[in-house]
């Protein structure tokens, strides 16, 4: 017994340890926020003091001299049309290939899921070229990108919650008059609730935080993401202004922590619903 609770306790510390080591850097970049430009490169580990404090002159700054507000626009307009349409699809094609077993469905599934395994590396270049001819490069047209990247680790936890789904719930809404599209909406989809919400969360943070896909397939001269504006925050000749982009940071930061935070309840029940019989 005395050694069960040794063992919990240094499991206790060692995993606190390593929280504190990740909640670091977010905490450095929240002091330096409030700093004025000088003191964040002189005393970045200290906490604002009457002398360096700035208020939130580096949101402002952030805010109205570097346009924001229309990257943060854009960042949720891709970042919710492009789930919407995920979760849309990619349900409705994992209840197609869960419940029509054939060969042509079989290699859907398997595309899906080989689509986790190929390194985005191997495709940007050739989809860069392919979005700019096209005419994928607007906010529009990367939410049909997003739609390919994304469907493979949805699809793939879709199908292990559809398989878990009583077949003879679909046969009595058949029998009562509903055609396949109306039974998959007025019954399937209730039901998959768990699983929506989970794939929902994953994708948006993933999208959210997405830097190297937008930077590539976007016109950069119409439209910015959020990470992609604080990157052009950088100034030329090495210009750059620390306490508008620490201020930029928290601001593309805290939004997707409070929503993981609020949210990660549902994800544990959503993969431990998809994983039932996957």
């Amino acid at each position: 017994m005395k050694k069960k609770r040794w063992l919990s306790m240094v499991g206790t510390g060692v995993f606190t340890i390593l929280g504190l080591i990740y909640i670091a850097p977010i905490l450095i970049v929240l002091m330096n926020s409030f700093k004025k430009k000088v003191y964040i490169n002189k005393e970045p580990f200290t906490l604002p003091t009457e002398k360096t404090w700035n208020g939130l002159e580096n949101y402002i700054t952030a805010i109205e001299k570097y346009d924001l507000l229309s990257s943060v626009g854009w960042t949720i307009f891709i970042t919710v049309g492009s789930v919407l349409v995920i979760l849309i699809c990619t349900s409705m094609c994992a209840w197609y290939i869960t419940r029509v077993k054939t060969r042509f469905t079989k290699a859907l599934y398997l595309l899906c899921v080989f689509s986790m395994v190929v390194p985005f590396q191997m495709v940007m270049f050739t989809l860069s070229l392919v979005a700019d001819r096209t005419r994928l490069n607007t906010p529009w047209g990367i939410i049909i990108i997003y739609l390919g990247f994304g469907a493979g680790l949805a699809v793939f936890m879709f199908c292990g919650f559809v398989k878990s789904i009583p077949l003879e719930i679909e046969e009595a809404a058949l029998i009562d008059g509903c055609n396949p599209l109306r039974t998959f909406f007025s019954v399937v989809l209730p039901i998959m609730k768990p699983t929506y919400i989970s794939v929902g969360i994953l994708e948006t943070m993933w999208i959210w935080n997405d830097f190297l896909l937008p930077y590539l397939v976007l016109n950069l001269n119409k439209f910015k993401t959020l990470s992609i504006a604080i990157q052009y925050m950088k100034g030329s000749y090495g210009r750059v202004d620390m306490g508008a982009i620490m201020a930029a940071l928290i601001l593309a930061v805290i939004p997707v922590i409070i929503f993981y935070l609020a949210c990660q309840k549902h994800i544990i029940k959503g993969v431990a619903a998809g994983a039932v019989k996957g």
